[in-house]
C-alpha cells in the first residue's frame, strides 16, 4: 500500500506531493551519478521543479495535515527500485514497503524528526535543537526533513528561532509544518513555505478508511464517519472507544438540562469534570512511567531506598512542570472537543429548522433534535452557536473554563 492511501480525500494536494518526491528522487539520483563519475553535482533545485525546501499544510482539524506531512516525508526517503531514478516514466515514490517509507511512517528513521507536543506552546528551547537537527547532513544521503505538527503552539520567540533555519537552509533539509490556517504562523515563516490546503474528508472517504485499514463494521464506521463530520481521527477513536462514545453521548443530552438556571450550572460543571477526568486518564497512563523512568536515570536505585541523588531535584520539578502542562493542554482539548460535538448538535437543529436536505451527524439523537427544533427558531439556534463558538474563543485566551462553560450554558438557556 502506497503512503499515499492514507492521505483521504486529498486527491489535489497528493498529486502535488506525488509530482514534488519525484523531482526531489531525480535530485538524488543526479547527485549519486555525478559523484560516481566524478563530476560536480547539479544544482540541488531549478526553476521548473516541484520541490521546495519547506512546505506549510493547513487545513481544518482531521483534514489530515500530519498524515499529509508524514506520507510526504516517507516518499521523500523512499528507497524502492521501482521508483528510483526514473523521473516521469517510472511510479512516484512512496512505495509504502521499503526500508525508508517503514521507518519513517512508524517514526523510526535516523534523517526524519517528526515533532509533536503535549504542552500549549513549542519554546525558543526545544526550536533551537530542532534548528540544529536541520543543520546536520542526512545520514542516509537522501533528504533530513523536520515534520512539525504544531507549528501553530510555535511562540513568538520559537518562531524567530524557526524563521533563520527557513530562510536559509542546510543543503537536503525540508521543514514540513503543519497548522489549522495560514494565519496561525508567522508571516515571515509562511511567506517562505509552499502553501498546501487541505480540506475536510468526505463523509465516505472516512468510512471506507476505517473499514479498510482498521477493520471496523462498516455500519459502525459510517456512523462514527458521519458524527464526526469528517475527521478521520476523532472517527476512528468514536468507533474503537467506549468511553469517547458514553462522552459524546453525555455531551448530546446537555441541550435539554440547561431549562434553569441550577441546570445550567449543574451541567457546565459535569463538563469540565469529564474533561478533568480525560486528563486524568492521561496522566496515569504517561506519568507514572516517565517519573520512574527519570528516577532511574538520575540514579534513584532501589538499594538507596529510592531518595534522589543531590543536585538533581530540578530535574525532577521540571517534568514535573511538564506533565501539569500538558494536563491543562489536555484538559482543554477534551473541552474543545465536547464544544464540537455541541456545536454538530445546534448544526443539525438548525437544518431541521431551515428544512435543508443534509443529512444528520447526530442522527442517533434525533428525537431531541427535533424537540429542540419545534420549540425553538432559526435565530436562537444561531445564537447558541455563536455561545458555544465564544465559549471556545474564551478558553483561548485562557479565561477560567468553568467561568467559560457556565456563560455558555447561561446563554443556551436564554436562547
Amino acid at each position: 500500500m502506497a503512503v499515499w492511501d492514507d492521505v483521504v480525500g486529498q486527491e489535489r494536494v497528493t498529486a502535488q506531493l506525488a509530482a514534488a518526491a519525484r523531482d526531489a528522487d531525480a535530485v538524488v539520483a543526479a547527485e549519486s551519478a555525478a559523484r560516481a563519475g566524478g563530476e560536480q553535482p547539479p544544482a540541488e533545485r531549478t526553476g521548473t521543479s516541484q520541490m521546495t525546501h519547506a512546505w506549510l499544510f493547513t487545513g481544518p482539524p482531521g483534514a489530515g495535515r500530519d498524515t499529509a506531512a508524514r506520507a510526504f516525508a516517507a516518499a521523500l526517503q523512499c528507497v524502492s527500485p521501482d521508483s528510483a531514478g526514473f523521473g516521469s516514466s517510472g511510479p512516484a515514490p512512496g512505495c509504502g514497503f521499503c526500508d525508508g517509507c517503514h521507518t519513517t511512517l512508524v517514526g523510526t528513521h535516523a534523517d526524519v524528526e517528526i515533532v509533536r507536543t503535549d504542552l500549549l506552546s513549542i519554546g525558543v528551547k526545544e526550536t533551537r535543537d530542532l534548528v540544529r537537527r536541520a543543520s546536520l547532513s542526512p545520514a542516509g544521503g537522501r533528504w533530513q526533513v523536520i515534520v512539525l505538527e504544531d507549528a501553530d503552539r510555535l511562540t513568538e520567540g520559537a518562531g524567530n528561532v524557526l524563521l533563520k533555519a527557513v530562510e536559509e537552509p542546510a543543503p537536503r533539509t525540508v521543514w514540513l509544518l503543519c497548522a489549522p490556517s495560514i494565519e496561525d504562523v508567522l508571516p515571515t515563516i509562511r511567506s517562505r513555505c509552499r502553501h498546501l490546503t487541505l480540506r475536510t474528508p468526505p463523509v465516505s472517504a472516512v468510512a471506507d478508511v476505517l473499514v479498510r485499514r482498521d477493520g471496523i463494521d462498516p455500519e459502525a464506521a459510517d456512523r462514527a464517519a458521519r458524527a464526526t463530520q469528517g475527521h478521520i481521527d476523532r472517527a476512528r477513536r468514536l468507533a474503537t472507544d467506549e468511553r469517547a462514545r458514553a462522552r459524546r453521548a453525555a455531551v448530546l443530552k446537555l441541550p435539554l438540562r440547561v431549562d434553569d438556571i441550577g441546570g445550567c450550572l449543574k451541567a457546565a460543571q459535569e463538563l469540565i469534570d469529564a474533561a478533568s477526568e480525560d486528563a486524568k486518564q492521561v496522566a496515569e497512563e504517561v506519568d507514572a512511567k516517565e517519573t520512574e523512568e527519570l528516577r532511574a536515570a538520575l540514579g534513584a536505585a532501589a538499594g538507596t531506598g529510592g531518595r534522589l541523588p543531590r543536585g538533581t531535584a530540578g530535574a525532577m520539578k521540571e517534568l514535573q512542570d511538564k506533565q501539569k502542562r500538558r494536563s491543562t493542554r489536555t484538559q482543554r482539548d477534551s473541552l474543545d472537543l465536547a464544544l464540537v460535538d455541541l456545536t454538530g448538535f445546534y448544526r443539525d437543529v438548525l437544518a431541521l429548522q431551515v428544512g435543508a436536505s443534509v443529512p444528520l451527524a447526530n442522527d442517533e439523537v434525533r428525537d431531541s433534535i427535533q424537540r429542540i427544533a419545534t420549540s425553538s427558531t432559526p435565530e436562537r439556534t444561531l445564537r447558541r452557536i455563536e455561545a458555544v463558538i465564544a465559549c471556545r474563543e474564551a478558553l483561548d485566551r485562557n479565561v477560567a473554563p468553568l467561568l467559560a462553560v457556565e456563560a455558555m450554558t447561561a446563554a443556551l438557556r436564554a436562547g
